[in-house]
């Protein structure tokens, strides 16, 4: 791929990953190589072929509706906590460290997050770590489902995104397990978003233009769509539901790691659909512990790579400590303490 064809599409292509479920060789790298290409061209496709049952994303839609229904009290007794895990309030988040776009407004969504689950006394939570800790939970008799739901549904989105970290490597032509090392204990995300119907106001959005932090999402979305984006002539390329696919982008360090081979794409959500969204974005990223360099079949012979080597929890904090309102909020309060 020339550095022109990067940010060059006018669609979003579909790929068929069931291949890496199987032990048919020359199918799996044909798979990986079709995946680089996206992977440096847009930064975006569809992934269908896995194996996560459409069962398990609509049960997770359904409790994320109920939990969204609940009355505000209910709700703010999860609010978002030290460790990046529970409920954030709408219009909780502002993109500042958007490279794409000047953002002022906080963007039109309430959400919950669910990490990887962290006991409380574990050494690292004990250590008072950055985002180690357990996570919120609704309460049993109110949403009985909902973690069974919500453990499901992460387990088998672990297994996906396993599935792509390896063909990501075999795209590259390392051995398959040679980045499996980074995510020997991953960072996760899954974020559940509840955007109501949105005013046409200049600068408002759903979620202002920006790029994801880290190695690559896995999103889930209804029917409603919503979802753009953007390529190198500047036009919003919408991103509509299909079913059964999920929706896989780059994230930033994964940019980083592949020494911009791989493009970090900009996108964006506008709902004004007249209808309320609902989306689920897996996020799935290294290690907090690992230091994130530029692998060196990424850098051209005789040259250095563009970024200086990075441990991925100090990258990730900074990420978070600027765009979350409820972050800064904290930070002075112990600044005056």
């Amino acid at each position: 791929m020339t550095s022109d064809e990067a940010g060059d599409f006018s669609r979003i292509p579909i790929l068929d990953v069931s291949a890496l479920y199987g032990n048919d060789r020359a199918a799996v790298e044909r798979t990986a190589a079709t995946l680089r290409g996206y992977l440096e061209t847009i930064g975006f496709l569809y992934v269908v072929g896995h194996t996560v049952p459409r069962a398990d994303v609509e049960a997770v839609r359904e409790q994320s509706k109920r939990f969204f229904a609940l009355p505000e009290e209910q709700k703010l007794a999860l609010k978002i906590d030290r460790n990046f895990r529970g409920y954030l309030p709408f219009a909780g988040s502002t993109i500042v460290t958007s490279s794409v776009a000047t953002v002022s407004k906080p963007n039109q969504s309430e959400s919950i997050f669910f990490m990887h689950e962290v006991d409380a006394n574990a050494p690292k939570a004990l250590e008072g770590r950055p985002l180690q800790g357990p996570n919120q939970w609704p309460d049993d008799t109110t949403l009985p489902e909902f973690r069974p739901t919500i453990e499901r549904y992460v387990a088998g989105m672990s297994t996906l995104a396993r599935k792509m970290v390896g063909a990501i490597a075999l795209s590259l032509g390392l051995p398959e397990d040679s980045l499996d090392r980074y995510f020997e204990d991953p960072t996760t995300f899954l974020r559940l978003l509840h955007y109501p119907t949105q005013a046409a106001e200049e600068g408002l959005f759903g979620s202002a233009p920006h790029t994801d932090y880290g190695f690559i999402t896995l999103l889930a979305q209804d029917d409603v769509g919503g979802l753009e984006v953007k390529n190198k002539a500047g036009e919003w390329v919408p991103a509509p539901p299909i079913p059964d696919a999920f929706v896989m982008n780059v994230g930033d360090i994964l940019a980083r790691w592949s020494n911009d081979q791989f493009v970090s794409t900009p996108h964006r959500v506008i709902n004004r659909s007249g209808r309320e969204r609902y989306s689920q974005p897996f996020f799935f990223d290294p290690s907090m512990e690992e230091t994130i360099e530029a692998l060196p079949v990424c850098v051209p012979e005789g040259t250095s790579p563009k970024y200086a080597p990075v441990l991925y929890g100090d990258y990730l904090m900074e990420r978070i400590d600027k765009n979350y309102h409820y972050r800064k909020k904290q930070a002075a309060e112990t600044a005056r303490a």
